[in-house]
């Protein structure tokens, strides 16, 4: 069985993809918490690795946090573009993997709308989260090159999973106490994957390689992901609420600060369709997603 160095192996996606992982190859985590193999923070450190690895999943990242100050701003490229230069200087030293997969995101081309959105999009994400995954891309592509390592990059779209953090964990936490309320008849789409299928791309992208979006080929609305969510908490139907009174309400809220319920762009998040392909993932590395509504348990 093929060794493998999982970065960020204990947050929420190895919790949901680990099991997976598990019955593929022989895994090693790294990270901060005390549930990981190697403690390391490669934000400030350059890991010292006990031997060579024959794949690396490096899904090591900060996420779903909107930055207030600088220093908050500055830790999204400590973590995300740092974090990888320490963790390639690293596995230099004892060998470089045959493959590399990097989990970056579809918040990279920018978008807050479109559909089907493909990988021949531009880059043109402006936000530290954004800009911090295309750096790291771009160092991972001229480094793999040079060392000829395989590199797979997955751009993930909305994840889903047990535990799920983010904008579906606010969904599912607000269904749970009674106040998520659905805009228009929640009738927006957005992409959506099963967190298990991070895993299940996996021996194909390592034999391939190659830049891929990932998500369901089924785009789901908002109204039908609370539907589930709900269904699964034993609530009812998530009301919905016509839209000029969920403008009513984010303009009170743009005074409340970010934590209320809705907000001008908390609206907009939630009332435009953004979809992506997962055609070039489909047809190069045979890959199917699994269905996130039927899939899909808190």
């Amino acid at each position: 069985m093929e060794e493998l160095l999982f970065t960020g192996g204990t947050g929420f996606l190895g919790k949901n993809i680990g099991p997976v992982l598990d019955k593929m190859y022989n895994v090693t985590t790294c990270g901060i918490t005390p549930h990981d193999d190697i403690k390391a923070n490669l934000a400030k450190d350059v890991p010292d690795l006990p031997h060579h690895y024959d794949v690396v999943l490096h899904a090591c990242g900060k996420a779903h946090v909107v930055p207030k100050t600088e220093a908050e701003k500055q830790l999204f490229f400590d973590i995300n573009y740092i974090g990888t230069i320490h963790l390639c200087n690293a596995l230099e030293k004892v060998g470089t993997p045959k493959a590399l997969v990097f989990i970056s995101t579809v918040a990279v081309y920018g978008c807050e709308f479109g559909e089907l959105i493909t990988e021949e999009h531009s880059l043109d994400g402006d936000t530290p989260y954004a800009k911090s995954k295309i750096l790291a891309e771009e160092y991972l592509t001229k480094w793999c090159k040079m060392h000829n390592v395989i590199l797979g990059i997955l751009r993930p779209s909305l994840l889903a999973g047990k535990g799920a953090p983010g904008n579906l964990g606010a969904m599912v936490n607000g269904v749970k106490k009674g106040y998520y309320l659905n805009i228009a008849g929640g009738r927006a789409v957005k992409s959506i994957l099963m967190a298990e299928d991070i895993a299940r791309i996996m021996p194909a992208l390592v034999k391939k390689g190659g830049v891929y979006n990932v998500c369901d080929t089924f785009q789901p609305t908002f109204g039908q992901i609370s539907e589930s969510v709900a269904n699964q908490l034993g609530k009812r139907k998530p009301m919905s609420i016509p839209m000029w009174m969920a403008k009513c309400m984010a303009f009170v809220g743009d005074f409340l600060g970010s934590k209320v319920p809705i907000n001008s762009y908390k609206l907009e998040k939630m009332t435009k369709n953004l979809t992506f392909s997962n055609e070039k993932a489909r047809k190069e590395l045979g890959w199917e997603p699994l269905d996130v509504l039927t899939n899909y348990k808190i």
